[in-house]
């Protein structure tokens, strides 16, 4: 490479060890080292707004738009993101095309007292910032109470600690990643709660005609994670899937297949759509097509009647 690579970031503590991830990747597979590349911090909205659900100040698109910016603008050459925290629909001139080896995708609760969700009081305080995972939860637990919280991992565990919550829910990778996995409570299964699609990948974002950068991605891309994203992602697609849309979305690859499964709430949660088909590896695109349309399909009727 004739220049320095600078890759764009959020500037929080999480976002910085998947931005140096990223780049310790693309060292370790190609000739470049530390100071060919340059990682750069970028403010987001969503990072600035922090009292208020994301759905109501613009959807997820708050904590990529503007690193999606900087990208389209030269002023960066990757974007790494939370896959999780993207907008199902791939933004002009970019593509989302490289995934890192994906941490793990599961749920945990972090309690007071380290009580399990079933130790909890009747009417205890859970703090999340995702309606699926209200939904999910009180399919367990139904006399329970989710409250927003809003912040990165610190602040969330903080507000805990200082006793304004019972509980709180988060993804397991993030607590993994900040190495404070003794903060957990309980560790849920993708089958007891089902994870936010692309729960757990981070993604690497380039311009569609920097052949150069491209090339480059291509020599860290995992192929088990870029199957489950896709097929994971394609349901959103289908969806039209942002944070009003609380939907769980898991792939899992066995031999050479690959198994996806999806749940789909009503916009009140009070019901509940599933679905979980299967199909070769190379069809994975097309198998999160198939799933997000029976989903579509099933919530439809159900509204029609």
């Amino acid at each position: 490479m004739k220049r320095k690579i600078i890759i764009g970031s959020r500037g929080s503590k999480l976002a910085l060890i998947y931005a140096q991830k990223a780049k310790d990747n693309i060292i370790k597979n190609t000739n470049l080292n530390d100071k060919d590349i340059i990682i750069k911090k970028i403010k987001t909205k969503g990072d600035q707004i922090k009292d208020i659900r994301l759905s109501e100040i613009g959807g997820k698109g708050l904590f990529s738009s503007n690193i999606e910016e900087e990208l389209k603008n030269k002023k960066i050459d990757i974007a790494v993101h939370a896959l999780k925290d993207m907008p199902a629909i791939e933004t002009d001139g970019l593509r989302t095309d490289t995934f890192l080896k994906r941490n793990d995708p599961r749920e945990i609760l972090i309690a007071q007292n380290k009580k399990k969700l079933k130790e909890l009081k009747t009417q205890a305080v859970i703090g999340t910032s995702s309606y699926r995972r209200e939904f999910q939860i009180k399919k367990i637990r139904s006399d329970l109470n989710c409250k927003l919280i809003r912040g990165n991992v610190d602040t969330r565990i903080k507000k805990l600690s200082d006793g304004l919550y019972d509980a709180i829910l988060l993804s397991y990778a993030g607590i993994k990643s900040l190495a404070i996995e003794d903060e957990i409570t309980e560790v849920f299964s993708t089958k007891e709660l089902i994870p936010s699609a692309g729960q757990g990948i981070i993604a690497l974002q380039s311009r569609n005609d920097d052949n150069e950068i491209i090339s480059l991605l291509d020599k860290i891309n995992d192929n088990e994670t870029f199957y489950r994203a896709h097929a994971e992602r394609n349901v959103l697609k289908i969806l039209e899937g942002d944070c009003e849309t609380a939907v769980g979305v898991h792939a899992i690859i066995k031999d050479d297949e690959i198994i996806l499964e999806a749940e789909l709430f009503s916009l009140d949660g009070t019901q509940i759509f599933y679905e979980k088909k299967s199909s070769k590896i190379e069809k994975a695109k097309e198998l999160g097509k198939e799933v997000g349309q029976l989903l579509k399909l099933k919530s439809n009727n159900s509204y029609k009647r």
